[in-house]
This record gives structure tokens, sequence and C-alpha cells, in this order.
């Protein structure tokens, strides 16, 4: 197994940010800049066409650290951030943006190349897990979350079921159709985002994702808006759902 290895460090406003690499696999680590206190781990998945510190990422991270102190996890996904794009990752984004110039349901596809994503992501972040509970400040034995929307949940929902070491989880803004089955192998608590009128996603399509979960404490967040109208709230009822969880109390943040 590759080691981790630290490439850049700043701190600002409170939070301490790490770049690092485990083999060909680039990630970031956020933690409270008050020093190397043990705390509790979530691991967050971007979208699609994103990366590991995009906007969405570093501000969600800046929330948890805040509110609850914890050590907040990205990796780039295949094909993304500074990661090489292989043939099959070309020709999936060509025949996205083919479909969106004709007009036609990009879905399809999405689902089809999410998928293909996942079966190359979910070994790296469980090797990603593996190295940064060797940290003291994380720990083989700390509580660990998962926070990811659209693509975020392609690839979290195989994740979630595959570790056991991931006890609550952030899912939302997907199809069900290649992820309903492995979702029936889920039982942690689970807070779903869903947009009520998701021009892309069918609302019937979401709501049968949340309903494939067996978990026994599962919360629907549905939300007025488009795909890309998820309301600022929801960053932060997810820290008050990893605090519940993950055993911190929030704070209001300074």
């Amino acid at each position: 197994m590759h080691p981790l290895r630290f490439t850049a460090e700043t701190s600002s406003g409170g939070v301490m940010e790490r770049d690092f690499t485990i083999g060909e696999v680039t990630g970031v680590l956020w933690s409270p800049a008050s020093g190397p206190e043990r705390a509790p781990l979530v691991l967050m998945g971007h979208g699609g066409g994103t990366h590991k510190k995009a906007p969405a990422m570093s501000g969600r991270a800046e929330r948890l650290i805040a509110g609850c102190g914890f050590h907040v996890a990205v990796i780039d996904a295949p094909g993304h951030g500074g990661r090489p794009r292989t043939a099959v990752d070309e020709r999936e984004i060509a025949a996205m943006r083919r479909a969106r110039a004709a007009g036609e349901p990009v879905g399809p596809i999405v689902v089809r190349y999410n998928a293909h994503l996942a079966e190359r992501a979910v070994p790296e972040w469980r090797a990603t897990l593996d190295a940064l509970q060797k940290l003291p400040e994380i720990g083989a034995d700390g509580p660990v979350g998962y926070f990811g929307l659209n693509m975020g949940t392609a690839i979290g929902v195989p994740l979630v079921a595959a570790d056991p070491r991931i006890t609550a989880a952030v899912f939302g803004i997907f199809w069900h159709e290649s992820l309903a089955e492995t979702a029936q192998r889920i039982t942690i608590p689970i807070e779903f985002v869903l947009q009520w009128d998701d021009e892309h996603i069918p609302r019937r399509s979401g709501l049968a994702l949340f309903d494939a979960f067996a978990s026994e404490e599962k919360t629907l967040h549905a939300n007025a808006g488009r795909h890309k109208e998820v309301p600022r709230f929801e960053a932060d009822s997810a820290v008050r759902f990893f605090a519940r969880h993950l055993g911190r109390a929030v704070t209001s943040p300074a």
C-alpha cells in the first residue's frame, strides 16, 4: 500500500489545509488549526466535473470544522482535478457533451459513467481511509462519516456499503437505477437530499433511491428548486447530522 505523503500545508481562519498524495491519488485534509486534536473524520465526495478543492467542498469543510472541530478529507475522483483522464473518461465526457448539444437526456450516460468511476474510486477511498487512520489526530477507532451529492453519491453508496468503518452518511441528487440494489445493504443513519423540481433526475427516481436504503434512521430533505439549487442551509443540516452521529456537539461559528 502506498504511504500518505503531505505535499503542502497552509493555515487560515482557524483551518489547516494539507494537500496529500497516496500513490497517484491526490487529496486534501482540512483540520482545526488549533492543533492535532483527536476528532471524528468526514470523507467528502465531490461532484462530477469538479475537484477536491471546489468551493462546495472547502465551504462544507469549514462549516464542519467551525461547528464540530472535525477533520475533513476529499480526494480527486479518477479523471478529475489533477488526475489524468483515461480513454474511457474521454469517451464518456464526449458523449455527455454531444447529448447536451443535441438537447438529449444525459442521465443514462452519467449513470453509466459514474458507475465506472465508482469501481475505480471505492478502492482508492478505502486505501485513503486506511492511511488517514494512521494519523494520531484521527486514529484507527475514531468515528467516520461520508458526505456526497451527485457523483459523490454514485461513488459514496458503494463505498459505504463496502466499508463498515463509515457509520453515518449524507447522500442525494442521483438516479436510483444503478444504486438501489447496493443501497439495500446500507443500514447506517442516512440523510438524503432531493430537489423537487430537478430537471435532470426524475422525482420518482430520487424517491426510489431514498426508499431503497435499509436504514432504520433515514431522513428525506426535499427542497423546492432545480438540480443545482440545493439550499445553503443543507450544509448546516449536514453539520448537525454528523455532530449527532459522530459524537461532537455543534458550536456556533466564530
